[in-house]
């Protein structure tokens, strides 16, 4: 079935899902936050457990300094996505788990992009290996790349180990920047065909593809794209 049929894509969308599918990809990787959904849902689950008191006071305290620290440049991408999945030590768990589902059902869901759904569904109901791969928490990244058709095995994002369901401070990756790459290189035994991302943090994952597409780019990696021949493609925003 042709995606142009496919009811909901306005022609735009499915002409670019229809794109990306001729060029037969076998091995695909996909960033999530600005990529995938609207947005930036490592921030935004770390405002709502804020909000929920999941966190001490105490820690959401540092943690809200911390972010600003940040924001200012003044601590690293790959620090901070670090720390904002440390701060669950001590936790239960199920416990993250559970408020994951609750946070992605009520924040983020609504702001998926149609077309990337419709093509990343496609491509694995052709039997094609899709990886998600983000610097935000693997607990949000599972529950939200459910709706991508994307399982739990093909997730790469900033994890922490976990003992006895409870989770710890010790960090297994950050897929942030070079992480990306990184962890590409680790669990793929195929070269990557296709790769999609939004920021400059997705430059080498993109550099590792023989096809690059800046989804929903930032300006800077817009500019980048536009220099290096990469397909820009800007999806609708939901509604």
């Amino acid at each position: 079935m042709s995606s142009k049929t496919i009811q909901g894509l306005s022609p735009q969308a499915a002409a670019f899902v229809d794109s990306v599918l001729a060029l037969e990809p076998k091995v695909i990787a996909f960033d999530c936050d600005g990529t995938l959904w609207a947005g930036d849902s490592g921030a935004d689950f770390m405002y709502w457990e804020i909000e929920q008191k999941m966190l001490p006071e105490q820690t959401s305290q540092w943690l809200l300094a911390r972010y600003k620290e940040y924001l200012a440049a003044k601590v690293s991408e790959e620090d901070m996505c670090g720390e904002m999945v440390q701060v669950h030590r001590g936790i239960p768990v199920p416990k993250i788990v559970a408020a994951v589902k609750k946070f992605f059902a009520e924040v983020v869901e609504r702001r998926i992009f149609p077309e990337m759904q419709e093509l990343a569904h496609r491509l694995i109901g052709f039997g094609r290996e899709v990886w998600a791969v983000s610097s935000t928490n693997d607990w949000v990244v599972i529950e939200g790349v459910k709706r991508f058709g994307i399982p739990a095995e093909r997730v790469l994002a900033a994890a922490v180990k976990s003992v006895d369901g409870v989770a710890t401070d010790q960090l297994i990756q950050i897929p942030s920047d070079e992480g990306k790459r990184t962890a590409l290189r680790r669990v793929l035994t195929h070269k990557l065909d296709a790769s999609f991302g939004n920021s400059v943090h997705d430059v080498a994952m993109l550099e590792l593809a023989e096809q690059a597409f800046a989804i929903n780019p930032n300006p800077d990696l817009a500019r980048m794209a536009q220099e290096r021949g990469w397909t820009i493609y800007q999806p609708e925003m939901p509604r």
